[in-house]
């Protein structure tokens, strides 16, 4: 057990699940936006798989434990907070469209992933790199190959309509704060990835210390998007954190 590969999940997990309580909070202080809800689903999402890589690093292979963090922070995660991004800015038939294609996906993805064939005798090393784990210890074909396409989907929405938000009120010279917490959101969005590429590379610390920065950043760049200041009114164009 070390620092890197316990406690630095375990904290990311603190991070997330703090973020969805404040989001959930707002979205229920609120009575309505159904962004809000989804983005909390998301960061709920995001604990899971942060205290399912603690433990592993803890307490060694777990199989129940393992096919929760393949579940829920290999393959949906990014997807849902995506979705949520998709009900702000996109129409409402596209939004909901989209929510019962990506509810009827995660449904299959628990269904593939709760059946999927373990071995965790593949498993060589107790700091894995994410793709390493869930590339060997899932034996089962037609598991991975969800994966890539749940994250595209995720990455794409949540990081594409943070830059497009950040860019409308950068070129409207309003609502400076909501820039700066969409690049934020941006950013944090792409940490995990960033910090999974440069464990492929030999570095796997790196997988956990963007979760980590990942977290943090799409937490402050939230707060900062929703806490208001005496600025003109914003153009009728919705971002996150309305």
């Amino acid at each position: 057990m070390t620092f890197v590969n316990t406690y630095l999940p375990f904290i990311s997990s603190i991070v997330s699940f703090a973020f969805a309580y404040f989001i959930l909070v707002r979205y229920f202080r609120k009575g309505r936006g159904n962004h809000l809800l989804l983005w909390g689903i998301g960061m709920i999402f995001y604990g899971i798989g942060g205290f399912c890589e603690g433990f592993y690093g803890a307490f060694g292979w777990n199989p129940l434990v393992f096919r929760l963090w393949y579940l829920f922070g290999a393959i949906l995660v990014a997807a849902w907070l995506g979705q949520g991004t998709v009900f702000l800015l996109a129409k409402k038939n596209w939004a909901r469209g989209l929510m019962v294609a990506l509810f009827i996906g995660s449904l299959y993805g628990a269904f593939k992933v709760f059946t999927a064939q373990l071995d965790p005798g593949l498993l060589t090393t107790s700091l894995h790199t994410g793709s390493e784990l869930s590339g060997h210890a899932i034996v089962t074909s037609g598991v991975r190959g969800l994966t890539p396409i749940f994250n595209l989907y995720g990455t794409v929405t949540l990081v594409g309509g943070a830059i497009y938000s950040a860019w409308i009120f950068f070129r409207k010279r309003v609502l400076f704060h909501r820039t700066i917490g969409n690049i934020l959101i941006a950013t944090g969005a792409l940490a995990p990835a960033f910090g999974g590429a440069f464990s492929r590379m030999g570095i796997p610390a790196a997988l956990y210390i963007g979760e980590l920065l990942g977290a943090v950043l799409m937490f402050i760049g939230f707060w900062r998007a929703t806490t208001p200041l005496s600025e003109p009114a914003a153009v009728a164009q919705p971002v996150p954190g309305d």
